[in-house]
């Protein structure tokens, strides 16, 4: 019986020392106070790595030999229902009697109490089968946790606590959350909109409330994963305001609400807001992709009116860090197709794989897919120790001021690191998905292009990754602004590690840090050439204005859109000098703690050292030729208008 936990040892790493297993314990176990508890942190590993056998097994008997069955069939819709064929029915029943959709809930809401980590391991052991039953599953257990996120941080959640026993009383959305961690039903976030894609501040949905106090919601969504399911967490805009540099006329005036989108009666479905169609995609035929309708659909409000696009940030947080894996499973399949065939397709008296530049091909997809993992099982880690210690917080009434103060202070740590890496992961992950399925195909030569081989299948289905869940130029653009933004307001910060990455490629002992730091080096140099060209266009935009107005024009006026057009137009280079980074920085740790570990990180400095370089290249050299092109576009523009 196939494996896809037990065939990979990169995998298993993460599972027997390459994560800080024992913080994760005690956060999620309460310090051995929650519901049965396991005992010790060896025990409850035992249960982590019997579950990832236990998903890791199944995927690879019960979904990978069919994914060319669920992806011809796809999943149809039938009198405004959608409607999964045989074969995937089968699968989502057996998933439900694995019981792993409350994976992560407490026991005593019918979970497992498992960590997330361990549910981001089991996403990427079946997106390796197939992403579009991973994609389904991930809005069954995800959207119940985050109903019992956002009821915590709203206090909506009641508990025991005592020296022994934590444990909760109740929670706002108890029905939806066990009927969700049964697999009776399921949830998603609805936030695109026709004329609304990544410019959320766009969105025309409407959140209404009666004399009553009740809310409404009405509009249209598209593009939403999983939106047959009962439940939807809905972004609309709740102020109305007339003038629009008001801030409520953008994000500041959305709301997020629970809307049920239909409910069964006496065997009977009725529907609340409309499945308008499912949409036909190149790829991701077993997930449904839905448009829909509300029309005063009755909707809870969540925490308060205004915090819609909070609230949306800790949902997308999880997501990009949940496609992250999902990207690491589709360049698993990827790489392991690759392989198989071109260790068996003979040429010119040899198998392929003994080829030159397919070796160097398979090298590098294997060395890409383990600093991909060694990413993403960092920002999976940061950002569940950071919610966790946040919800611990608010369940220990009686800390003291020094005791709140420490352990705000380690999720503020903790959050800023899932911050840093979370873009980068996402942005990497998916452009490597879709490099690794194409250079897949390519090792098939004329077979990858037929249907029967499945390498045309894993193309269609990785080129959704750099779009959903935000964009890659999007996640470009969030590591431009934290990367640039940090600078400027902690220049002291950015010269202390300019100064340390500079000593360290000089006077490490090992050449390994040493090959970092000059790495490290090479992405100081580009941030800090990207902020002089920044500041500097925007000392041109002060002249003409008083001495006076120049400190607060110059530190507080910022506007993205024109003082940071250099910078913008060099987002995605920077983006990638940074994950670089990141992943050596992280392999660097790795081969300090396992020697084995360093072969890893020499085969990723290989390849990165150079590219690097060049990015460094591009990003100090390039761009005033376009930058001037766009500038008397728009002036011509002006002139025209005015």
């Amino acid at each position: 019986m196939a494996n896809f936990l037990k065939d990979n040892p990169d995998l298993q790493y993460y599972l027997d020392k390459g994560v800080d297993w024992a913080s994760l314990f005690q956060l999620t176990e309460y310090n051995g106070r929650a519901l049965e508890a396991h005992a010790s942190v060896e025990e409850a590993l035992e249960f982590y790595r019997e579950v990832a056998d236990m998903v890791g097994g199944f995927v690879a008997d019960e979904i990978a030999p069919h994914a060319a069955e669920i992806d011809r069939q796809g999943v149809d819709h039938v009198d405004g229902e959608a409607v999964f064929p045989k074969r995937l029915a089968s699968i989502f029943e057996q998933l439900k009697g694995l019981e792993l959709h409350g994976m992560c809930l407490p026991r005593e809401l019918g979970g497992m109490n498992a960590p997330m980590l361990l549910y981001y391991i089991n996403s990427e052991l079946m997106a390796r089968a197939d992403v579009s039953v991973m994609a389904h599953h991930g809005f069954h257990g995800g959207i119940a946790m985050a109903m019992l996120i956002f009821s915590v941080l709203e206090e909506s959640t009641t508990y025991e606590i005592s020296d022994k026993t934590a444990k909760i009383l109740s929670t706002r959305f108890a029905k939806p959350i066990a009927e969700i961690a049964s697999g009776e039903a399921w949830g998603c976030m609805d936030i695109t909109e026709p004329d609304a894609g990544s410019d959320m501040a766009a969105l025309r949905s409407v959140g209404e409330q009666d004399a009553d106090g009740n809310w409404f919601v009405s509009g249209e969504k598209i593009f939403i994963t999983s939106g047959h399911g009962k439940y939807h967490f809905v972004i609309a805009r709740t102020e109305k305001v007339a003038d629009p540099t008001d801030p409520m006329s953008g994000l500041a005036g959305l709301s997020m609400f629970l809307v049920k989108a239909y409910e069964d009666i006496d065997g009977e479905r009725v529907r609340y807001a409309t499945l308008d169609r499912i949409e036909e995609k190149l790829g991701h035929h077993g997930s449904v992709t839905g448009a829909l309708t509300f029309d005063r659909c009755a909707a809870e409000l969540i925490g308060k009116r205004g915090d819609g696009f909070k609230h949306m940030l800790t949902l997308m947080n999880n997501a990009r860090v949940g496609v992250g894996f999902e990207c690491i499973g589709l360049c698993e399949a990827a790489y392991r197709a690759a392989i198989a065939y071109a260790s068996e397709r003979p040429s010119m008296g040899k198998t392929i794989d003994q080829h030159e530049m397919i070796a160097d091909y398979l090298d590098e997809m294997r060395t890409d897919i383990q600093a991909l993992r060694a990413l993403a099982m960092y920002g999976g880690y940061h950002e569940e120790m950071a919610q966790k210690v946040s919800l611990v917080s608010r369940l220990q009434p009686d800390m003291s001021d020094t005791e709140l103060k420490q352990l705000e202070a380690s999720g503020n740590k903790h959050k800023q690191r899932a911050r840093r890496v979370t873009p980068l992961l996402k942005y990497l992950g998916a452009e490597k998905a879709v490099e690794m399925s194409r250079r897949c195909l390519q090792i098939h030569g004329g077979n990858g292009y037929m249907k029967e081989f499945g390498a045309e299948k894993l193309v269609r289905d990785s080129l959704v990754m750099p779009i959903y869940e935000g964009t890659s130029q999007i996640q470009a653009l969030m590591v431009m602004k934290d990367a640039l933004g940090g600078i400027i307001k902690n220049p002291q910060d950015f010269v202390r590690r300019t100064a340390q990455a500079r000593w360290r490629a000089l006077s490490s002992r090992d050449s390994l840090e040493r090959r970092v730091a000059k790495i490290k080096q090479l992405a100081r140099g580009a941030e800090q050439h990207l902020v002089a060209r920044t500041a500097t266009d925007k000392f041109k935009s002060l002249q003409g204005k008083p001495l006076t107005e120049w400190p607060r024009a110059f530190l507080k006026n910022w506007d993205p859109k024109r003082d940071f057009s250099y910078a913008m137009l060099h987002a995605e280079r920077l983006t990638k000098l940074l994950a670089d980074e990141a992943v050596c920085d992280l392999l660097l740790i790795q081969a300090r703690q396992d020697d084995e570990r360093r072969d890893v990180l020499e085969r990723y400095l290989e390849r990165a050292e150079p590219r690097c370089r060049f990015l460094h290249d591009e990003i100090t050299s390039t761009g005033e030729r376009l930058l001037k092109l766009l500038a008397d576009t728009r002036e011509q523009t002006e002139r025209a208008a005015g």
